[in-house]
C-alpha cells in the first residue's frame, strides 16, 4: 500500500480550531486559530456559523483562555516562553484586551471564578515574593483588583462558591503533603499524607462542608473522595482497581450542581464513571461516537455542551452537544487538512521490565509496511511524573509516516497506575526508570518488529534527559539521540528550579535525590558526567528562555561533546521556553530532526 507523505506543516502547524469553549449563554464558542501566522482568539455564533476574530495579537499569541460567567474572555500570555504569565481581560465582541496583572517577572494563575461574581475571579500573583503565589480578587471588566490574602507558604489554595479560601495545601519536609483549614486568619492543619501518597492526593473542589480531592491513602490508585469538614468523615465516591482517577481533563462538577457528576479514568483509553444519574442518557449518546471523548466546557444552564473526540488515526474534532435534543452537531477538525493522509493506528501493548514490572505502552506502526525489522524511536514522556495517553499524537504519526516504529512507554515514575509504578520510580533517574526504556528496545526487537541497528530515542523535558541517559548509560543501544530541553546535570536542575517551586523542593529531593545526601547518585545518573561514554549522533533544541531547564543543561553537554569530538548538532530558538510555542520554531526543529533521524537510521 503506497502512503502518502504528511508535510510536516499539516501536523506540526497551529491548529484551525483549538482549545474549543462554549460560552456560558451556550450560544457561542470560542477558540484558538491562527491569524497572519499568529494564534489569536476567534469567536462563532452557533446559530449563525459566522466566525470573528476577536484579537489581533501579533507577537507570541494566545496559548490559553477561557469564558468568565459574564460572557467576558480572558486569556494568558507570557514573553518568549518564561512562563510568567499576565492575564487580560477580551470583550468577544473584539477591541484591546485589558491587562489585569501588571508588572514585570510576575506570574499570575487563575484560582477560581464563580457565577455569583461574574465579573470576578481569584487569581493567584507572586509579585511580592517570587516563591509564594499571594490571592488576588480581581474585577475583569474594571481592571479593579486587592490582595485578599498574603501567602504564608502553601502551594496551592481552594476557595469555595463565594470565592472565600477556606483550604491551602503545602509540601511537607519528607516529599509528603498537608492539607489546612482557614479559621478566621489562622490556618488549622487538617490531613496529612506521606511521600508514598505525594502524588496521589490532592484537592480538587469544595462545596459548602465537603472536601472532594482525588487521594491514594490507604489504597494503590488515586479514587475520588469526599471529606466532611466538620466530622472528618470520608466517603470514596468512585475507584479503578488499576488506574487513577480523576483524569487531569475528567472531573465534571457544574458550578450550580450539588455533587459531582462524572469522572474520567485513563485506562488503555479513556472511560468515564458517571456518578449524576441524570447523566447517564448523555454518556450514553456520546459513546456512540468512534473516538474518546473529553467534556471541554458547559453553559451555565448545564445544557449544552463542547466535546472534544480524540482519534488516533484521524484528527481531533469537536462537536456541539444539546442536552435536551441529544443532538451531537460537528464544529470541526483540529487540522483539517490531514483528512487527506492515511494515519497509523496507536496500539496498548505490554511488556516486562528485567525486574519483572508489567510496562503499559502505546506502539504506532507505519502504515502500509510489515512490522518487521523496521528503525524504530523509542519515546519517553516528559515529566517524569505524567503518562502518555491514548489518541491523536504529531509525534508518533509523523514518525511513523517516515516509515519509524515509535514506541511510547509509561516507564515506572509515570503517574495514572498506582503509587506502586509511580513510587517504583523513586531516586530511579537513570537506574530502573531508564532500565524500563532500555527493556522496551529490547521487547520490540524480540517481537522482531525493530532493526537493532535502527532504533533512536527522543524526548522532550524529562524525556530529553532519558535520550541523553539513553545514550550515556546504553551506548551499544541507540544509533541516534534528539533531545529538545533535557537537562544534563541533575546538580543544577535542582539548584536552578524557577524560585514557585522552591516551596516543594523537598518532593524533587524525596524523588532524585539531595544533592548533599545523594551527591553520588545523582552524579552516578548525570549524564554531563559521563559523555565520554556517548558514541552516537546527538541532535539537541533548546529555548532560551526555559525557566525550568534553563539553556545551561544544553550548553554544557554541548560544549562537553566537542571537546570530545564527539558528534552533535544544537539549535536555540531566542523566543521559546520549554518546548516550542511558535509553528515556525517547531517546523524548523523537525525539519532538522527528520533529516538528522533519515541519515542515522535510513528509514
Amino acid at each position: 500500500m503506497s502512503v502518502k507523505k504528511i508535510p510536516l506543516e499539516v501536523l506540526f502547524g497551529d491548529p484551525e480550531l483549538g482549545q474549543v469553549q462554549i460560552a456560558p449563554d451556550g450560544r457561542r464558542v470560542a477558540f484558538i486559530a491562527p491569524w497572519q501566522g499568529v494564534k489569536n482568539l476567534w469567536v462563532q455564533d452557533l446559530t449563525r456559523g459566522e466566525r470573528r476574530r476577536v484579537t489581533a495579537d501579533r507577537g507570541r499569541g494566545i496559548l490559553a483562555y477561557g469564558w468568565l460567567p459574564s460572557g467576558l474572555l480572558v486569556f494568558m500570555q507570557d514573553t518568549g516562553g518564561d512562563e510568567n504569565w499576565r492575564l487580560y481581560a477580551q470583550d468577544p465582541e473584539g477591541g484591546e484586551p485589558r491587562l489585569l496583572t501588571p508588572g514585570e517577572g510576575v506570574q499570575a494563575r487563575i484560582l477560581k471564578a464563580h457565577p455569583d461574581a461574574p465579573d470576578e475571579l481569584l487569581v493567584l500573583l507572586n509579585d511580592r515574593d517570587p516563591s509564594l503565589h499571594d490571592v488576588w480578587r480581581v474585577n475583569a471588566r474594571t481592571g479593579e483588583r486587592r490582595r485578599v490574602l498574603d501567602n504564608p507558604g502553601f502551594i496551592g489554595f481552594l476557595a469555595d462558591e463565594r470565592l472565600e479560601v477556606r483550604l491551602a495545601h503545602k509540601s511537607t519536609d519528607d516529599g509528603g503533603g498537608e492539607l489546612h483549614l482557614r479559621e478566621g486568619s489562622a490556618w488549622k492543619p487538617l490531613l496529612r499524607w506521606e511521600l508514598d501518597d505525594g502524588l496521589g492526593t490532592w484537592p480538587l473542589e469544595l462545596r459548602g462542608n465537603t472536601l472532594y480531592m482525588a487521594s491514594s491513602i490507604g489504597r494503590n490508585t488515586a479514587a475520588l473522595v469526599a471529606v466532611d469538614l466538620v466530622t472528618g468523615e470520608e466517603r470514596v465516591l468512585a475507584e479503578d482497581p488499576h488506574y487513577d482517577l480523576p483524569d487531569e481533563q475528567g472531573f465534571l462538577f457544574h458550578p450550580r450542581a450539588e455533587r459531582p457528576e462524572a469522572v474520567a479514568v485513563m485506562r488503555d483509553r479513556l472511560g468515564w464513571i458517571v456518578l449524576d444519574p441524570a447523566l447517564e442518557p448523555d454518556f450514553a449518546r456520546l459513546e456512540e461516537l468512534e473516538g474518546d471523548v473529553y467534556v471541554t466546557s458547559r453553559d451555565l444552564a448545564n445544557r449544552v455542551w463542547a466535546v472534544r473526540e480524540e482519534l488516533d488515526h484521524r484528527s481531533p474534532r469537536y462537536w456541539i452537544y444539546d442536552r435536551e435534543t441529544r443532538e451531537l452537531e460537528l464544529l470541526g477538525d483540529v487540522l483539517p487538512a490531514l483528512a487527506g493522509y492515511t494515519l497509523a493506528p496507536m496500539r496498548p501493548v505490554r511488556y516486562r521490565a528485567k525486574d519483572g514490572l508489567e510496562i503499559e505502552a502505546y506502539l504506532t506502526l507505519p502504515p502500509g509496511r510489515e512490522a518487521q525489522g523496521l528503525p524504530a524511536v523509542i519515546a519517553p514522556h516528559g515529566g517524569p511524573w505524567h503518562r502518555d495517553a491514548w489518541g491523536f499524537d504529531p509525534w508518533a504519526q509523523w514518525l511513523a509516516n517516515r516509515g519509524f516504529a515509535v514506541l511510547q512507554p509509561n516507564f515506572r515514575g509515570s503517574t495514572g497506575y498506582g503509587k506502586g509504578l509511580l513510587n517504583a520510580g523513586n531516586k530511579q533517574w537513570g537506574r530502573a526508570m531508564q532500565d524500563d526504556l532500555t527493556d522496551a528496545v529490547r521487547w520490540l526487537v524480540e517481537q522482531g518488529i525493530a532493526d537493532p541497528k535502527r532504533i533512536a530515542i527522543m524526548g522532550g523535558s524529562y524525556g530529553g534527559y532519558a535520550t541523553l541517559a539513553g545514550l550515556a548509560f546504553t551506548p551499544e543501544l541507540y544509533a541516534a539521540g534528539v533531545d529538545i530541553v533535557g537537562p544534563s546535570n541533575l546538580f543544577t536542575l535542582l539548584e536552578t528550579v524557577p524560585p514557585y517551586w522552591k516551596p516543594m523542593i523537598a518532593l524533587f529531593h524525596a524523588r532524585m535525590g539531595h544533592p548533599e545526601r545523594d551527591a553520588d547518585l545523582l552524579r552516578a545518573a548525570s549524564p554531563l558526567f559521563h559523555a565520554d561514554r556517548i558514541r552516537a549522533p546527538l541532535l539537541i533544541g533548546q529555548g532560551a528562555n526555559d525557566p525550568r531547564v534553563k539553556r545551561a543543561e544544553s550548553l554544557q553537554i554541548v560544549e562537553a561533546l566537542k571537546e570530545k569530538g564527539k558528534p552533535v548538532e544544537y539549535v536555540e530558538y531566542p523566543d521559546e521556553g520549554h518546548g516550542f510555542m511558535q509553528a515556525e520554531n517547531r517546523l524548523d526543529f523537525y525539519r532538522r530532526a527528520e533529516a538528522f533521524l533519515e541519515k542515522h537510521l535510513n528509514p
